[in-house]
């Protein structure tokens, strides 16, 4: 808001407003100020434009009296902020009284008689208050949002904290202690960067935002099964490697989140983005335009210098190995035609100029359109090449066929098979690391320039960590933690080639005109269908769900009977919850609503726990008896609930929100009991051994089942539900257990 919206004055406060929720509080402000100034000079004074004067003012003051208030609680609870936030305050509230003497008009005679200013009278005063409270109001606005980028800084700092604990752990069980907070300090940070995305004024903040936290939301498993399998084999190399670049990666993730929220960077200089081919030339065109309304702005040297860099920019397609021999002469040639109608058009300029002339000449206005429609045919064809280019690099690895043999090879422990994929997906890695540069330069706007950026970025780093953990399940092949490292991996590989995908879509519609701007959400639920805050809050619930099922697998780590049932149980209810989150996030088997919506209708192993729960704590002590029947009757409830809720039929889009929202909800309560219950009923089971007692024994627990077994059938998906398929989820459910030693 760097100028008033009415003639009189510049209303400049001197700070700059970051976010869209304190420029959206200003706007009220600015048009009720603006009414009062922007009257005309002869306005005839009328009683009734008198009462709309008053009522506007007193509007006004009061507005600024709650504001006020609340601003003196902001500044009483934060003291580093106190003095400044109080004269803001005191400021703001002073040009509020102001505005309401100057505004007391409500009657002609007392506007006219009295000889009191008034805001026909001193119009000057009337601007300066205007100033004055402005200025005060938006100062009270960014110091409170200062405490907001004080929140996230905080937050990412506790989790830093844990971060490096996690890092130095030795035991497995140290591991799920600190991995459950950090879990709980990883959902704080992702609302709080998820709010402040959403309200960044800056296009390209909120891409750099979107990729930032989509780097973490993905490292936090990948942190989860690289730390297991370190602890699972200690004197492994290749997995002390795998785990070391994922949390560097997250470091800098974090990192990035600070530089954003403060606009600062840590090296102090500011972060520019690489000029693309695309920026350039569109740069280059406004300045040859821009000669049809002045000769003399921009001299000849500096548009032939400016097309030379642009011409040097080609060069990243025609020097590209991939790029096929047709593609480069093409591109050669039409960067000769656009040098040589350039070179036509500074002849014509410089003739124009030495006679005088005010403006482009016939001979110049035609060099100008031959120049911009040389520039344009050239752009044309590398957005061709680079679609093309991304396109059929897209098919060759639809069928992820080298992911596969690596997975195979180092199942069964074939160094030498590892060693020979692990080139080919370093040539594919290299391909698509091209691919999303050359897609850099012609993507069309500055918010998708980051999004290619963070493309090839993902890809330059996953490439090597699917080799490391390939290379460890090879030196390792019977271990399930390590297959199942190297399956988080190679998923994150494959999703971010279905970022691509998306990414192309988004390019072409650009190009073709067919959208104004990015997203700036990599991954979307839904984005044809839900606005961007229903977006952010189906992302948080589904990271909160992902969360949580990492701490049900931690918990059944901890079991010595890994067939044990409540461990059956809990798996596939944790596969299930997983299914949800991979919904959220526009993947996994659940494509639609009403896919998400039948498969919170079958309940039928939690109700299978509950039935096993109340059945095993027969013969437990009253104190361990009622605290297991409390937490199972919250089962039950949560399970009930998200029953009555995934059956209840809803019409039109905020309703069907809003039923995903309390399906997600009702599951997180579920997970949240399961997750409580795990380690008391395991303790219980240890007391139990110790004691030679049969109470609540494995052997004891497996024959009081109620017929409530996982049939193997139901496992491989010939059960009736639709959670029974052997698919993604479930083999991340059942592989996420470290093998027992």
């Amino acid at each position: 808001m760097a100028s008033s919206p009415c003639g009189d004055g510049n209303f400049d406060c001197g700070l700059q407003i970051q976010t869209r929720s304190v420029e959206q509080t200003l706007i009220p402000l600015v048009s009720q100020i603006t009414t009062l100034i922007n009257h005309k000079d002869k306005l005839k004074k009328t009683e009734k434009t008198l009462r709309a004067v008053q009522r506007v003012g007193q509007a006004v003051s009061v507005a600024v009296g709650r504001f006020v208030v609340v601003g003196e609680a902001i500044a009483a609870e934060n003291e580093d902020l106190k003095d400044e936030m109080g004269l803001a305050c005191f400021e703001a509230r002073r040009a509020g009284t102001a505005i309401a003497q100057l505004t007391d008009v409500s009657s002609l005679e007392q506007c006219e008689g009295d000889g009191r200013s008034t805001v026909f009278s001193d119009r000057t005063g009337m601007v300066k208050a205007a100033r004055m409270l402005l200025s005060s109001v938006t100062k009270v606005l960014v110091l409170a949002d200062c405490i907001v980028i004080k929140q996230i800084i905080s937050s990412r700092n506790k989790v830093l904290v844990t971060l490096e604990q996690l890092e130095r752990v030795s035991t497995f069980q140290e591991f799920v202690q600190i991995f459950s907070q950090f879990g709980n300090e990883m959902v704080e940070f992702a609302h709080l960067t998820g709010d402040r995305q959403n309200d960044l004024k800056d296009e390209k903040k909120r891409a750099r935002m979107a990729a930032a936290r989509a780097v973490l939301e993905k490292c936090t498993m990948m942190l989860l099964t690289a730390s297991k399998t370190c602890l699972r084999h200690p004197d492994c190399e290749s997995a002390r490697i795998n785990k070391e670049a994922v949390f560097q990666r997250m470091r800098l993730a974090l990192e990035q989140v600070i530089e954003i929220v403060t606009d600062t960077r840590s090296g102090g200089e500011a972060r520019a983005l690489p000029v693309s081919i695309y920026a350039g030339i569109k740069d280059f065109k406004v300045k040859v335009e821009g000669l049809r309304d002045s000769l003399y702005c921009v001299s000849c040297e500096a548009v032939a210098a400016q097309l030379e860099a642009l011409m040097e920019k080609t060069e990243d397609f025609t020097d590209s190995a991939y790029t096929s021999h047709e593609q480069r002469e093409t591109i050669i040639q039409l960067c000769q035609i656009t040098r040589q109608e350039t070179k036509q058009l500074i002849n014509t300029w410089r003739h124009a100029q030495s006679l005088k002339a005010k403006e482009a000449t016939d001979e110049m206005e035609l060099s100008i359109l031959k120049t911009c429609q040389s520039v344009s045919d050239l752009r044309r064809e590398l957005h061709r090449v680079a679609v093309g280019r991304a396109t059929e690099l897209l098919k060759l690895h639809s069928d992820h066929l080298v992911l596969q043999a690596l997975k195979a090879s180092g199942g069964d422990g074939n160094l030498e098979a590892v060693a020979d994929y692990a080139g080919t997906l370093n040539e594919h890695k290299e391909q698509l690391v091209e691919t999303c540069r050359l897609l850099c330069h012609i993507s069309g706007t500055e918010p998708l320039e980051i999004t290619c950026i963070h493309a090839e970025e993902t890809f330059r780093v996953i490439g090597p960590q699917i080799i490391s953990a390939a290379q460890t399940l090879a030196l390792h092949p019977t271990s399930k933690i390590a297959k199942e490292n190297l399956d988080v991996f190679c998923e994150a590989w494959e999703s971010q080639l279905c970022d691509i995908a998306i990414l192309l879509k988004e390019i072409n519609d650009v190009f073709e005109g067919r959208r104004g701007k990015h997203s700036a959400n990599l991954k979307t639920v839904k984005a044809a269908k839900l606005d961007a805050e229903e977006q952010t809050t189906i992302a948080k619930l589904g990271l909160e769900l992902c969360l949580l099922t990492s701490d049900v697998d931690s918990e059944v780590e901890r079991w010595d009977e890994q067939d044990h049932e409540m461990v059956r149980l809990c798996q596939i209810i944790s596969s299930m919850a997983y299914s949800m989150y991979l919904f959220t996030r526009g993947e996994g088997l659940l494509k639609t609503t009403l896919d998400l919506f039948h498969q919170a209708e079958v309940r039928q192993h939690s109700f299978s726990l509950i039935g096993f729960l109340i059945e095993s704590v027969r013969s437990l002590l009253d104190e361990d008896r009622i605290l297991i029947l409390s937490e199972t009757e919250k089962l039950s409830d949560a399970c009930q609930q998200l029953q009555v809720c995934a059956k209840t039929p809803v019409q039109g889009k905020s309703a069907i929100f809003q039923k995903v929202d309390s399906s997600i909800q009702n599951t997180k309560g579920i997970l949240t009991v399961v997750v409580y219950l795990l380690p008391i009923c395991y303790k219980l089971i240890r007391k139990c051994k110790s004691e030679c007692s049969c109470v609540a024994s494995p052997q004891h627990w497996r024959e009081k089942q109620l017929n409530t077994t996982v049939s193997e059938e139901t496992l491989n998906g010939n059960g009736s539900n639709g959670f029974g398929v052997k698919s993604l989820e479930q083999h991340m459910a059942s592989l996420t257990f470290l093998e027992s030693k």
